[in-house]
Parts: structure tokens; sequence; C-alpha cells
């Protein structure tokens, strides 16, 4: 039995068993939980290597249900741990009450949903490691005001130091998408405070890059309200000038 990739959800499967265990092997489980949460097994073609690393409690969570039925047939191992459902609709601290970490290669039509999501839940959530349409994982990994940064990047920095890991070409994968993809780290910052209020800093940090061409004196009118001096050289930059310690910063003045 074959799993047909399915190209409404995304399904590009990973061919190259080498490239498999790399990707299984860039989790750190650095802080000493062990639970591991693998998105969109398909195949099972990761799945296989988490396995074999006793230190992970492997799960997987797939919404595809012929993907559900293969991995009950091939992976016995995984018992009581395959989770069909939605992972954009989980509420991940009722499915876990302690840390775990995230890996997969994603679809690329919810890669960014789904570090979102994680965002959302991130005091559970220390590691990801996940294979992403290259050009996402770049801008993910950009370096602090760098052209390519945006929401997504600003703020997965201010909690997560991100690292770009590798390339995967794209004929090693069935089927072959039209892109390459890059395999990215993120590892969440220990002990941080942010120093601003954490909903406020999302909502500036969006409203500034959901205007990116315009300058932020003018992409952050909306929030001043007339309340807050913004004549300074400060407010001349664009949102992709800034890093997500400047960006802190500026929260403050809005708060």
């Amino acid at each position: 039995m074959q799993v047909r990739a399915k190209k409404s959800l995304g399904q590009h499967f990973l061919n190259n068993v080498e490239i498999c265990q790399r990707i299984a092997d860039s989790l750190t489980l650095h802080n000493g939980y062990k639970k591991v949460l693998e998105i969109g097994p398909g195949m099972g073609a990761l799945t296989k290597f988490l396995l074999t690393k006793s230190e992970f409690e492997t799960s997987v969570v797939e919404i595809d249900k012929e993907s559900v039925t293969y991995m009950k047939k091939h992976f016995s191992a995984l018992q009581d741990r395959i989770i069909e459902k939605d992972f954009l609709q989980m509420k991940l601290n009722e499915v876990f009450n302690e840390e775990f970490a995230v890996i997969g290669n994603f679809p690329y039509n919810i890669s960014s949903q789904i570090l979102f999501k994680v965002l959302e839940y991130k005091e559970f959530v220390p590691e990801l490691v996940g294979m992403f349409q290259k050009e996402v994982a770049l801008r993910i990994s950009s370096s602090e005001g760098s052209r390519e940064s945006g929401i997504l990047s600003v703020l997965l920095q201010a909690f997560y130091d991100t690292e770009y890991l590798f390339t995967v070409e794209a004929h090693e994968f069935t089927p072959i998408p039209k892109v390459k993809s890059g395999v990215i780290r993120i590892k969440r910052k220990e002990n941080l405070v942010l120093d601003c209020d954490a909903k406020l800093f999302k909502t500036v940090v969006k409203t500034a890059f959901n205007q990116r061409r315009k300058t932020l004196r003018n992409s952050l009118k909306s929030l001043s309200n007339g309340e807050v001096d913004m004549s300074s050289k400060f407010f001349e930059k664009r949102p992709e000038q800034l890093s997500w310690r400047d960006f802190v910063e500026l929260t403050k003045q809005f708060s």
C-alpha cells in the first residue's frame, strides 16, 4: 500500500533516507524533555528514524486518513500515539501537559501557520526542527534587521534562537516540487523577559509589517492616537530595518 500525495494537503514525500536521518539527528532535546510530535508523517520516512531514538517518546499528528491507515498498519510501535487531527486546530496543552519538541517535513501551504501556532504555545515548545520552502526558511532565520525580515521572523527571533541547517533539492521528493526546501532549527530562549507587553508587541510588529513600504511614522499612526511623540528619526525607518529588540523599545513607547 502506498499513500497518494494530495495536492490539497500540500504533500511532497521525502525519499532520501540520509536526509531523513539528518533531520531526526538535528533535534537536540536540550532541556531534558523527551516528548516529540511529528506533524504530517505521510508514510513515515522520518518517523522510522525518530523511533530508533530511545530517548524520544514520539507521537505523530496526521490529517490525511489514508496516511493514518498506513501508519497504523506499518508502525505498530506508535500504538496509541497516532493523532488523527488537524494540528492547526489542536489545543496543544490538552494533548501534552508537559514540554515537547515539534518536527516534520511541513506542507508548504501551512508551514508559516505551524510556526504561529508554536509561538502561541511557546511555553510548551522549547524546540522545533522543520523543513520549509527554502525562501521561507531563509526569511525565518534571516539576520536581525535584514531586508528579509517579516512578521514571523521578528516574532520568532524575540522568543527563539533560529538557525538555518541545510538545503534539500527538489528532486528528493515525490512529487517533485517547483522549489528547493530548507531545514531550520529553532530553540526557545530560556529565562527571557520580553520587557514589554507581549500582546502589544505582536500588534506593533504586525501593524508595521502590514504596510512595510511605509515608514514607521505612517504605518503606526493608527496606534498612537496622537499620544506618542513620533518626531524622532527612529520613526523614519521602515520595519525591516529594525531588530526584535528595537520593536520591544518601540512597543514601550506605545504602552
